[in-house]
């Protein structure tokens, strides 16, 4: 007999119905309010009892069995998992991180700083297709060593950032200082062949790949932050998992 979990979705925020569930879901396993082994809550009867849809619900479980939350077995159902794989997601930027690890000269070179409109990037954040919205393209450097091209997109709440705070200070201090800090976020990381422009920038061969990241993020009570399409030397950069065996 499955335990139903209580969820509290906002539908006034632009945060994902889907992430929101997922998080208060995982919250829940954290908590030890669902304990390995047990039963987990059906889509179907969740999605009834929460008033979402079914995509919505099934797309959250999914992303719990992605983390290694909960298992899915044929004739058995859904269950708690008994390994737990924790992400450590610090929202951070490269310069951030490049300052934790002690590099002595992260530089930016900003190439393109304009207000634009673009749908996807709206839309991603939960505004309006017409928004106006500071597009920042920049070169991250390690001293005179590429390490990645940034492509992000603010909301009109931040596009009074300019180039020259860019070129001396990290994205997301500049944002922090302006009051938006970023406590939520969704975030997909692959993989593929550099284009002939991200060749030229990070002096690439066309037979080494690049990392991506895309990312949408937003603040304690829902608001849009960024988003951000990156891509990084895939040999010069690294993602850490810890893996916690309970």
């Amino acid at each position: 007999m499955s335990t139903p979990v209580d969820v509290r979705i906002d539908r006034e925020t632009p945060v994902p119905l889907y992430h929101q569930l997922a998080e208060q879901l995982s919250a829940a396993i954290a908590r030890g309010d669902l304990q390995p082994g047990d039963a987990f809550e059906n889509e179907v009867a969740m999605a009834e009892r929460l008033g979402l849809s079914r995509p919505t619900v099934r797309r959250a479980i999914q992303e719990l069995v992605g983390q290694g939350l909960l298992l899915r077995r044929r004739g058995l159902g859904t269950r708690v998992a008994g390994r737990q794989i924790h992400r450590k997601a610090e929202l951070t930027s490269l310069y951030d991180d490049l300052r934790r690890e002690g590099s002595g000269d992260p530089h930016t070179e900003v190439l393109v700083h304009e207000v634009v409109t673009d749908e996807v990037a709206a839309t991603a954040m939960g505004l309006p297709a017409d928004t106006p919205l500071l597009r920042l393209l920049r070169l991250r450097r390690d001293g005179d060593r590429p390490l990645a091209i940034l492509q992000n997109w603010l909301p009109p709440a931040y596009s009074d950032i300019t180039r020259e705070q860019l070129e001396t200070d990290g994205l997301y201090a500049l944002l922090r200082a302006k009051g938006g800090k970023p406590v939520v976020a969704h975030q997909r990381i692959g993989a593929r062949p550099p284009t002939a422009t991200e060749r030229k920038h990070l002096m690439l061969t066309p037979s080494q790949p690049v990392l991506t990241m895309t990312r949408v993020a937003f603040d304690a009570v829902g608001g849009p932050v960024e988003y951000g399409d990156h891509c990084y030397r895939a040999q010069d950069y690294s993602i850490e998992v810890m893996l916690d065996e309970r």
